[in-house]
């Protein structure tokens, strides 16, 4: 029950790291394979599903002229986790999508949730993590390889170190949207977005999401899960969630119809909840309300609140910080010409924040990009 996560870096105008000839790049990962047959229930094989499932996201994908489509895996093979976190990697992705199936003792528990990385002591999180990086034992000297891990050890779990914090704002905007998307094309429950520490995720250094797609436990869950129009629309579903980030921003020249989301952190887990369109609310910290259009460098976001003081930002200045949740997200200027804009991110960028992107609001409100420059 390995899941992996697809996470999108993004380009162009948001992005400007990307040449707007530079393809959106999707690392899609199917979980297990080969001699990891993940969970098992009424003949429904995890393995089997997930590359299935990700076979047809990707057909999906690759009619987007714009997305590249690289693969952990495209046939029923053993792929060891460190060997996924290299292939995205090299391929220097965009996003990283691992995807899997569930499993619980309950075999009433049923519906899809979404992770991104992160530490957790949750109970049913950690449980969940515990099965996906029991994997690694199938791996020849894990323990040595993995930093002496052991599947068993919630310590294991909770100690697995949070790497590349700063997509994690990113990952949670890529998680909201599946889920979004899983609710839009299924009558399946929405378990929403929660954090977990996941072995395949560690040492990906893009943003990564792991997708629990439905729980083959269950059965009439199972069946739906191993089913051909079942697959569809799970990738019709997770495709669609790509193809929404991506176009909020990678292609902001594009019509933005999608709702925002909000996050909120409770009891560990981060729970996404769809918000009116231009209505998102966000507890300010040393902000105050502009008026008018104004545009921002998003430079990092962290569990980690820190003093906006230009040595804790490598010198640049004026810094300012919102929360949401637990998550503090650090911004870099404030600028009422996009153009301008562009220039501090290029700034920002020098500093050595390579993932650092634009974001917009309007009377203190955030707003898409694209609504902002019209």
């Amino acid at each position: 029950m390995l899941k992996r996560i697809v996470l999108v870096v993004i380009a162009m105008y948001v992005f400007p790291v990307f040449g707007q000839s530079q393809k959106f790049k999707v690392v899609l990962d199917a979980g297990h394979g080969g001699k990891d047959y993940g969970a098992v229930y009424h003949g429904n094989i995890e393995k089997n599903i997930a590359l299935q499932t990700v076979l047809r996201v990707g057909a999906i994908l690759e009619k987007d002229p714009q997305i590249d489509v690289v693969y952990t895996r495209k046939s029923d093979v053993f792929i060891e986790l460190q060997q996924r976190a290299n292939i995205a990697n090299k391929s220097k992705g965009s996003i990283f999508v691992s995807m899997h199936c569930n499993a619980n003792k309950n075999q009433a528990a049923s519906g899809n949730e979404t992770y991104v990385m992160g530490i957790t002591r949750n109970a049913s999180n950690l449980e969940v993590a515990k099965n996906e990086n029991e994997v690694v034992t199938l791996e020849t000297d894990y323990k040595i390889k993995y930093d002496g891990f052991d599947p068993n050890s919630p310590e294991s779990v909770i100690g697995i170190s949070i790497l590349q914090e700063e997509h994690l704002d990113q990952s949670i905007e890529l998680a909201g949207r599946v889920q979004e998307f899983f609710t839009k094309k299924t009558d399946n429950k929405n378990r929403g977005v929660k954090q977990a520490g996941f072995l395949v995720l560690r040492q990906i250094t893009m943003p990564r999401v792991l997708i629990e797609m439905g729980f083959v436990s269950n059965k009439e869950e199972g069946e739906f899960l191993n089913s051909e129009a079942g697959q569809d629309k799970l990738a019709e579903a997770i495709a669609g969630a790509i193809l929404d980030y991506k176009n909020e921003f990678f292609n902001p020249s594009n019509n933005d119809t999608r709702e925002d989301v909000k996050v909120i952190d409770k009891k560990d887990e981060i729970i996404v909840k769809e918000t009116p369109k231009k209505e998102e609310v966000i507890k300010k910290v040393e902000k105050a309300t502009e008026k008018g259009i104004v545009f921002k460098i998003q430079i990092s976001a962290s569990t980690k609140e820190l003093a906006t003081t230009p040595s804790n930002f490598k010198g640049l200045s004026p810094i300012s910080v919102e929360s949401t949740g637990s998550l503090y997200k650090y911004f870099f200027a404030s600028e009422k010409n996009y153009e301008t804009a562009k220039q501090k991110l290029e700034e920002a960028k020098q500093k050595g924040y390579s993932t650092a992107f634009i974001v917009a609001y309007k009377d203190g409100i955030k707003i898409s990009v694209t609504d902002a420059i019209k």
